[in-house]
């Protein structure tokens, strides 16, 4: 017994040295470990403040390259997730906020960013890549343009408080050399987007500048060969009141003259309602009988009647070159020039019957053959933007522009005649300004959703008022 006593008394002395080494090495490992006082490097997206990160990289919303926030602690041990995260973006932008001028931008509207500093500090831009807030003055002898809660994107206050999330409004100031320009309001329920390049090489934009162009409109319309009986006798009864008023002024009855002035004036007036102008009334006056080209057609030539929409019709002026094309006769075209335009319109159809005098040497034409009508008309150089160009809604016309940097801003633009591929711009761009032509439905739905936010922010703020 003694012996075995002797024998296990090492062993015990061996584990109890082993536990006192681990316990040794245990409290050495704990005292090595990071303290509250031990900062971390945190990173957050100046665009979207409420995502961090503990390391660089892009933003996965905006894709936007994430910023470090110096001076970041760890989060207790005993505080969730989300109450960190609050608190970060909380103490960060507890300092002052700055919109600056913006030289690479157009026009030198202000670059869109509220960007984050302290007075005296070097800060740039994520936006534009301009450093700012160099050598800054205190804040009170700087001017106040509004309150602002950088969780909440447009959110703006006209005095200190908490915005709706519960979060200390911050004040955004102007810059040193002066408060920013003023950017032209957006149109009602539009906002200005940034579109990172990633984005625009996914949704495959593309842009052109806007400029002055030679524009040719191109009225397409159809026609038939005209056969008139009607007309043919109106003319003929013109040409015989003439004749007798013409007779009846050699009378010496007054009453004979009078009369025949009447029924002269009254056959005019049909020949005007029936569609031909003061000037063809007055060949019809020197003729001694009826145009026959309204009947069989005569001397190579034919009468075609043109049917044109009110809304093109100012565009038409008599003169203009026709070219007249007909499906019977593939291969074949026919030229021909305006005369009148009918002085009244068809209250089914709202167009206008336009005479058009066209060229058949053949005599190939037939009465009542149904024709293609084309009247190109020259715009002469007006400045232009592609119809691609153009976001019609139903109501209004928008254009994005291409301000640079990612940013597009919406355009409401009055537009004139259309061309076949082009619109002629009469206000709301200006020459050499970039539009987008490509990818412009996507810009559209989240230039409408930044606004529907900012209108909700901004109503929220105003009820919690």
């Amino acid at each position: 017994m003694n012996k075995a006593k002797r024998f296990m008394k090492p062993i015990l002395c061996a584990a109890a040295l082993v536990l006192i080494v681990g316990g040794v090495v245990v409290l050495a490992t704990r005292s090595w470990r990071p303290t509250a006082q031990h900062a971390v490097a945190r990173y957050y997206c100046p665009m979207h403040p409420t995502y961090t990160s503990d390391r660089p990289g892009d933003c996965p919303i905006c894709f936007m390259k994430l910023v470090k926030a110096e001076g970041d602690a760890p989060a207790a041990p005993t505080r969730t997730k989300s109450q960190d995260t609050h608190e970060h973006a909380s103490e960060q932008f507890k300092t002052i906020c700055y919109l600056h001028n913006c030289p690479q931008l157009h026009a030198g509207k202000p670059c869109p960013m509220t960007v984050v500093a302290k007075p005296g500090e070097a800060v740039t831009c994520p936006v534009c890549g301009m450093h700012i807030a160099e050598a800054a003055p205190p804040p009170g002898q700087r001017k106040v343009l509004y309150w602002t809660d950088p969780m909440i994107p447009g959110y703006q206050s006209d005095k200190p408080g908490t915005s709706p999330m519960g979060m200390e409004l911050v004040p955004v100031y102007e810059e040193a050399a002066g408060a920013a320009p003023s950017q032209a309001e957006p149109p009602a329920g539009y906002a200005p987007v940034l579109v990172t390049p990633q984005k625009q090489q996914l949704i495959g934009m593309r842009t052109e500048p806007v400029s002055r162009r030679m524009l040719t409109k191109t009225i397409r319309t159809v026609g038939v060969v005209a056969h008139d009986p009607e007309l043919y006798q109106a003319q003929q009864e013109f040409i015989q009141a003439q004749e007798a008023w013409r007779r009846a002024q050699s009378s010496s009855i007054s009453e004979v003259t009078e009369q025949a002035s009447r029924l002269v004036e009254s056959s005019r007036l049909r020949l005007r309602h029936l569609g031909l102008s003061e000037e063809m009334i007055e060949d019809v006056a020197s003729s001694i009988q009826p145009d026959h080209r309204l009947l069989l057609g005569g001397r190579g030539q034919f009468w075609v009647y043109a049917s044109i929409y009110e809304y093109e019709l100012s565009l038409i002026r008599p003169g203009q070159a026709v070219t007249v094309e007909v499906s019977a006769l593939p291969g074949q075209a026919f030229t021909g020039t305006v005369k009148a335009i009918d002085p009244m319109l068809d209250a089914a159809t709202r167009t206008a019957r336009v005479r058009v005098l066209v060229e058949d040497p053949q005599s190939v034409l037939k009465p009542e053959m149904y024709v293609n009508v084309l009247i190109q008309i020259p715009l002469g150089e007006v400045l232009a933007v592609s119809q691609e160009a153009v976001f019609d809604t139903g109501t209004r016309r928008i254009a994005f522009v291409d301000r640079g940097q990612g940013l597009f801003e919406p355009r409401d633009v009055t537009l004139g005649a259309k061309a076949d591929d082009a619109y002629e711009v009469t206000a709301g761009l200006a020459e050499g300004e970039s539009v987008v032509t490509s990818g412009n439905f996507l810009i559209d739905s989240e230039s409408r959703l930044k606004a529907a936010i900012q209108g909700l922010s901004s109503e929220g703020h105003q009820h919690g008022q």
